[in-house]
């Protein structure tokens, strides 16, 4: 298989390739009812969403879960298309999701994150979806950040004959706390258009953020980023939604923050000066990320020492961390002053973390 296979893609029939705007795709997280899947998808409408999406086939971590309405939601995005006009789409993850959505003429298929990591999965996919290259499907990344497994997944598509192809940054997962429900990594998404200037590629910073206050910002970093599209949770009663009620907004919402984004303009050549700007938003969360995992290992150590009795600051332990990191430092090129009031200002916070610890009740 060539790696420029993906050059090969045609632009996605529900993008217009002279709009100044980005597409947006919105819809639940879950059709959960037919009224809750029509109600939201009318009033998505009359804010100018053109593409509807809804999931009916979950994969959830427990099986306690609300898994989806599967099939029966089929005929809910019909209904969708016959009294919006709007394009539906839906999330498949296996030979008979695809043959089911193809049969009941959903317009746009999803593979997800945790199907995107197993190319047999993804092979599966693109062996039912052959022969109909009126459909488009569009790719999340895999959990893990693999740039070839995601456009591995992708060429697996286009080599079954689709042509109508898209990407989804929707974030990475890693073990412990985060300030994202998934990393963003922009770098591989930056890495990814660089490869393939012409694939379409999208932002979804419902499951990025997992929080309804991050997708603004996170839409105007990708928005700024040069990221083609959005692909945002949306339900007419968030808080009532049977899954991911905490990341999805309300169609209203939605509204403010389509109008709040800033397109900036592209007519002077700052695509260098862009690329350098976006690896430096990609470092920043990286360290935003690793710091998040330092303290959740110091309050670990501050349960320990609490269990022990064991006084907090060890003078000793600070200074051969001092010492050993402006080692390193020298050797990265990083200034000594530089270097000690960084680690002055982590151990200031790594210990008042452990002292709250000491001091609460459990």
């Amino acid at each position: 298989m060539k790696d420029n296979l993906l050059d090969n893609i045609s632009p996605l029939a529900f993008m217009l390739s002279n709009s100044s705007t980005p597409l947006v795709i919105a819809g639940p997280c879950s059709a959960e009812s037919f009224d809750q899947t029509l109600e939201t998808a009318k009033q998505l409408k009359s804010i100018g969403i053109s593409v509807f999406r809804a999931g009916l086939w979950k994969p959830r971590t427990l099986p306690s879960s609300f898994e989806g309405v599967g099939v029966n939601g089929l005929e809910w995005l019909n209904a969708v298309k016959q009294e919006t006009g709007m394009r539906v789409a839906t999330e498949v993850a296996t030979r008979e999701h695809v043959e089911a959505v193809i049969d009941a003429g959903i317009d746009v298929l999803w593979i997800g994150a945790r199907t995107c990591t197993n190319p047999f999965a993804v092979q599966e996919i693109a062996d039912a979806v052959k022969g109909h290259d009126d459909i488009s499907v569009l790719v999340k990344n895999p959990v893990n950040p693999d740039l070839d497994l995601w456009i591995g997944a992708m060429q697996r598509i286009v080599n079954a004959g689709i042509t109508m192809v898209g990407a989804i940054l929707r974030g990475f997962s890693y073990y412990g706390n985060n300030y994202y429900r998934n990393v963003p990594e922009w770098q591989l998404a930056i890495e990814l258009h660089r490869r393939y200037p012409h694939l379409p590629i999208f932002c979804d910073p419902s499951h990025m953020g997992g929080k309804r206050e991050l997708i603004a910002p996170l839409s105007q970093q990708a928005i700024d980023m040069g990221l083609d599209g959005l692909f945002i949770e949306s339900h007419c009663n968030p808080s009532e939604a049977l899954s991911d009620k905490d990341q999805q907004v309300t169609p209203d919402e939605l509204k403010a923050i389509i109008n709040s984004l800033i397109i900036r303009d592209k007519s002077e050549n700052t695509e260098n000066l862009d690329m350098l700007r976006r690896q430096i938003d990609a470092c920043d969360n990286e360290l935003l990320n690793i710091l998040s995992k330092r303290m959740n290992v110091c309050r670990m150590i501050g349960a320990y020492k609490k269990e022990k009795a064991m006084q907090v600051v060890q003078t000793d332990r600070y200074d051969t961390i001092l010492q050993r990191c402006i080692n390193e430092a020298d050797k990265l090129g990083l200034s000594t002053k530089f270097l000690k009031t960084i680690m002055s200002a982590v151990h200031q916070e790594s210990v008042r973390q452990q002292i709250e610890i000491m001091n609460s009740g459990s």
